[in-house]
């Protein structure tokens, strides 16, 4: 009995050993730090834009654009950009939406991002930027 005991021991710590040591590693998530926001209207052979529900209203086209620190010494990877966007009331010009756009790529260090976002046109400016950080990982998402 103690020599079947024994045995299911030691398989058990040989099993656990080899399935440790081939592990892949895990995609851990890395935050990125987003600084000098601001934005600008698109220019005009892409601004031309609309925001749909079902019905098509009027939208105006904006880049926004800004800074990312990656503090790694890795690139990151899909990383998803997160803020919140108000216009001159105090109104959210991106309604329910917290993610605003991505960065396929940030090198570590400082490099410069944009993307490109629509707001309906009856929303006043100057839009307030609040909040914006990113989050990607530490190798390409398939």
């Amino acid at each position: 009995m103690w020599l079947r005991t024994l045995t299911v021991i030691v398989l058990s710590c040989v099993f656990g050993l080899i399935s440790w040591a081939f592990t892949p590693n895990s995609l851990a998530l890395t935050q990125i730090k987003l600084f000098d926001i601001s934005y600008h209207e698109c220019p005009s052979e892409i601004g031309q834009g609309a925001v749909t529900s079902g019905t098509t209203m009027a939208a105006n086209c904006y880049i926004v654009t800004g800074k990312a620190e990656n503090p790694t010494n890795k690139t990151v990877y899909d990383a998803d950009i997160f803020g919140r966007i108000y216009d001159a009331n105090n109104n959210p010009a991106m309604q329910n939406r917290n993610r605003l756009g991505s960065i396929a790529e940030v090198p570590p260090g400082i490099s410069d991002f944009e993307f490109r976002i629509s707001v309906a046109a009856n929303q006043p400016t100057p839009l307030k930027l609040k909040k914006f950080k990113a989050t990607g990982f530490s190798a390409a998402v398939r």
